[in-house]
């Protein structure tokens, strides 16, 4: 028999910290995208530089990679942003802390480290071993 319990449902003190930290993690996120936005947008010179002199293609080509870049780092937070918005649901619906694959506790360590994580390490190691394949 082994003397591990395994882990239950979090305590109201618990829960609270949790939105705590993904309220937070939520402001950062929009602060993050809105500052990426604005600097996209801002860089808008058509192939001109502040004197009116064409640039080198070499800078137009830098300019367009850093926009196309700046623009994913946007996508990936938007995507975190709506696992948050997910997480905080989950919060007030009771199911927060429980893997959406096999209704199983996530560990308090991956909670701190993911706080909006949706599966356990377990069922999340399967998801990605199956995209791979």
């Amino acid at each position: 028999m082994s003397n591990k319990k395994a882990p239950s449902r979090l305590s109201s003190k618990e829960l609270e910290y949790y939105k705590k930290i993904l309220l937070k993690l939520k402001d950062e996120l929009a602060h993050d995208i809105k500052k990426m936005g604005e600097n996209t947008n801002s860089g808008d010179s058509d192939s001109r530089d502040l004197s009116g002199h064409v640039q080198h293609m070499a800078d137009v080509a830098t300019d367009m990679y850093d926009k196309e870049f700046s623009l994913g780092l946007a996508s990936k937070d938007r995507e975190i942003l709506q696992r948050i918005n997910d997480a905080l649901k989950r919060i007030e619906d009771g199911t927060y802390g429980f893997c959406l694959g096999t209704g199983t506790p996530i560990t308090k360590v991956r909670l701190e480290a993911i706080p909006y994580a949706e599966y356990c390490l377990e069922y999340q190691e399967r998801i990605e071993k199956k995209n791979k394949a």
